[in-house]
């Protein structure tokens, strides 16, 4: 049959996950693969989400579990069925030692001492949004541990500080679903065919344009701002930039990732620490962002370089273009 006919015919689908995966492994000398499991285990835990939180509505899923997380949040029953399908994956699939969850105090062990990787995840960023079908995500963080292979790994595992990652990407569930993730070498993205129940690579070599005219806060805590916040806002607005906040990290910091722009939820007097969580929100995000040529900061200090000494441990963020970030540090 004519090629050209065979491609009229049948276009070509793309690049799945599992055989991007694969291409990446081969091009580095000595890999077992053990790496290129666990990126399939979160995928996998991925689709499941995915599916329950598209039948929430009709599944008996939805609404309050009645008990809060360890830092006093209300947890939605999505949260709770989120947390037990991703740590379910990584125990399963034999390469994780531990887990940190937003939805637990300690640490989760697998039981696979002999893993070479921990995990630290939020398992469903945007919980309040999960009751009126707004875009919510999963936020994932790897590290190779530095306690010995075979023994009980421990808090150091996870405290090794956020330039010691390995991949750290999120999912995003929105109008489609979508996972972008990082190694250091640039930012991919994937999108679910919920038909072939595969994600094809659809967003290659991510990177975020160098201004950008969006930013996302909650303006209505800006009279809580510190002064030097409230003055870039300002700024924001006189420039007529575009005020946009789902108040779901993900879904916000996805459509910045996109657009450019700048994403901001700086300390408040109830939470002079910040809100978000350093290891497995702001430290995985600004890890991508920094492998898409933009910027995090603290307000002061670059997110990957903050030293972390608790699991849960918060921090103010200040993310996006670069321009825009390194202007709020400069105010």
């Amino acid at each position: 049959m004519n090629l050209l006919k065979e491609e009229a015919i049948a276009t070509p689908v793309g690049i799945t996950l599992d055989r991007f995966i694969k291409s990446k492994q081969s091009a580095v000398s000595n890999a077992s693969g053990e790496f290129s499991q666990l990126l399939r285990d979160i995928a996998l835990a991925s689709k499941i989400v995915h599916r329950e939180i598209n039948r929430a509505g009709l599944s008996n899923i939805l609404g309050m579990y009645g008990a809060e997380n360890p830092h006093g949040e209300a947890q939605q029953r999505l949260d709770i069925s989120a947390h037990i399908r991703f740590v379910r994956a990584l125990r399963n699939g034999g390469e994780v030692a531990a887990v940190v969850s937003e939805e637990e105090e300690g640490l989760i062990y697998t039981g696979n001492h002999h893993g070479k990787y921990v995990v630290a995840l939020d398992p469903l960023d945007g919980s309040s949004n999960i009751d009126v079908n707004v875009s919510i995500g999963t936020i994932f963080s790897i590290y190779k541990r530095v306690t010995p292979i075979g023994t009980p790994p421990g808090e150091s595992d996870f405290l090794q500080g956020g330039r010691q990652q390995v991949c750290a990407g999120y999912v995003l569930y929105g109008s489609s679903t979508m996972l972008v993730y990082t190694t250091g070498e640039g930012v991919n993205g994937f999108t679910y065919d919920i038909s072939l129940g595969e994600y094809f690579l659809s967003h290659p070599g991510m990177t975020i344009r160098p201004g950008g005219s969006v930013y996302s806060c909650n303006e209505g805590n800006l009279a809580d701002f510190d002064e030097r916040v409230q003055r870039y806002i300002m700024k924001c607005r006189e420039r007529r930039m575009t005020a946009r906040y789902i108040g779901s990290l993900v879904g916000d910091f996805h459509r910045n990732l996109i657009k450019g722009g700048i994403y901001l939820y700086p300390a408040l007097p109830q939470a002079p620490s910040g809100k978000l969580r350093l290891l497995y929100e702001c430290y995985p995000l600004a890890y991508v962002i920094e492998q898409a040529g933009g910027a995090a900061t603290n307000c002061t200090d670059t997110i990957l370089d903050l030293p972390i000494s608790s699991i849960h441990q918060r921090s103010p963020l200040v993310i996006g273009s670069r321009e825009l970030v390194e202007e709020v540090n400069q105010i």
